[in-house]
């Protein structure tokens, strides 16, 4: 580091009770819920500006419709969340709950869905298979002739990202919790098996538990105290449209799950994006044009109206990827304390109202509502990765 730099970052506290390392969603989450639960001395550490790692790069879909359990109770929690996130924490995110359409070209994903709709409406998830044409009475963009199905749920929807990490941010300071951004974390000092203090561009902060909620940078986290998070990093790209003329007011966050090409709709014109197979992993969130030629062929498939709209802006963030697409979520085993919540790979903004309640208790030595226990990251050493089929 060049001399004069340390000048300008934040000065940091001598000690901490918990040090939560991320400002994204589900560092904010847990930041709040942990001081909204009386914890003294939080901490949080984000070495840009608060959400600007992935989580203000999202999309900001909120959904409970996944084939997986566990994944279904965590997005229900959160929905919940959302719903009353302007009495608690005390924001307006701009909530629209215009559902989530699962577009389905293979009979087979048609079939997979209906045993996911069986399972969400046990749960009390009110999900349910549509026909093309009702897709597209839905979401009059897309073409239906290719459609042997659809899936759709009328309480999901989506939000803003930046309103909900404000939201978290603003209350969890109000509760003492102390937030300290423009600071780098390098490193995490043990002595035994026990955490003594984190390391950073600030100065060394005193701590004996630590939450690693880093997304596509906790492998690199994990790594400090010997424990592997099988994240791997990987661009998704978004752009924005022109305006476009009648656009339905309740028109739902659409995806075509073969081609992964999903829109909703951002003000007058519409949000789109999809992923890039030949995409490989990595940090650079660049925006570039090589993914173009497959979104337009993808648009020429499923929406070929949008195919003449003109685009205004664009730009790229990071998914986390595990290998079941699944998160990691947990206390490690072998030193004390390091808890971590990562590897959304993709979900991890809807969830982020009931992770920071899991971290929260997980911290205390509570009793979670819902068991996480199979998304530990010991789980890639046996057989018990959960591949989540409703992802994109």
């Amino acid at each position: 580091m060049q001399s004069g730099t340390r000048l300008r970052v934040p000065q940091v506290p001598d000690r901490a009770g918990v040090v939560v390392l991320g400002g994204g969603v589900m560092g904010v989450s847990t930041a709040f819920h942990l001081a909204e639960a009386g914890v003294q001395d939080v901490v949080l550490l984000e070495r840009d500006a608060l959400g600007e790692g992935s989580t203000c790069k999202a999309a900001g879909g909120v959904r409970a419709q996944f084939s997986d359990r566990l994944n279904i109770e965590l997005g229900m929690r959160s929905l919940e969340a959302f719903r009353r996130f302007r009495d608690r924490p005390g924001q307006e995110i701009d909530l629209h709950q215009v559902g989530y359409l699962f577009l389905l070209q293979e009979p087979e994903h048609v079939t997979a869905f209906q045993a996911g709709v069986e399972l969400q409406n046990s749960m009390g998830v009110p999900s349910r298979m549509i026909s093309p044409e009702e897709a597209q009475r839905l979401s009059p963009l897309i073409d239906p002739a290719q459609l042997s199905g659809a899936a759709f749920s009328p309480t999901d929807g989506h939000c803003t990202p930046e309103s909900v990490v404000l939201g978290y941010a603003t209350a969890a300071r109000r509760l003492g919790a102390r937030m300290v951004t423009g600071c780098r974390a390098t490193g995490i000092e043990t002595r035994g098996n026990r955490i003594t203090a984190v390391v950073t561009e600030g100065g060394r902060i005193e701590t004996d538990t630590v939450v690693c909620a880093t997304g596509a940078w906790s492998r690199e986290v994990g790594s400090w105290v010997g424990v592997d998070l099988p994240v791997t990093p990987l661009r998704r790209q978004i752009l924005l449209t022109e305006p476009i003329a009648d656009l339905p007011p309740n028109l739902p966050m659409t995806l075509h799950f073969e081609t992964s090409f999903y829109f909703h709709r951002e003000g007058a014109g519409l949000l789109i994006g999809m992923s890039d197979p030949d995409e490989q992993p990595g940090f650079d969130t660049r925006p570039d044009d090589a993914w173009l030629p497959r979104l337009s062929a993808a648009i020429e498939h499923c929406a070929p109206r949008l195919l003449d709209v003109g685009l205004t802006r664009g730009w790229a963030g990071l998914y986390e990827m595990t290998p079941d697409h699944n998160a990691l979520i947990g206390e490690a085993p072998s030193v004390s304390r390091f808890l971590y919540a990562t590897g959304f790979s993709g979900h991890g903004f809807l969830m982020g109202p009931a992770i920071g309640e899991v971290m929260r208790d997980l911290v205390l030595g509570e009793a979670p509502y819902v068991d996480i226990s199979p998304l530990d990251a010991r789980r890639f050493a046996g057989a018990g990765s959960r591949p989540e089929l409703h992802v994109i």
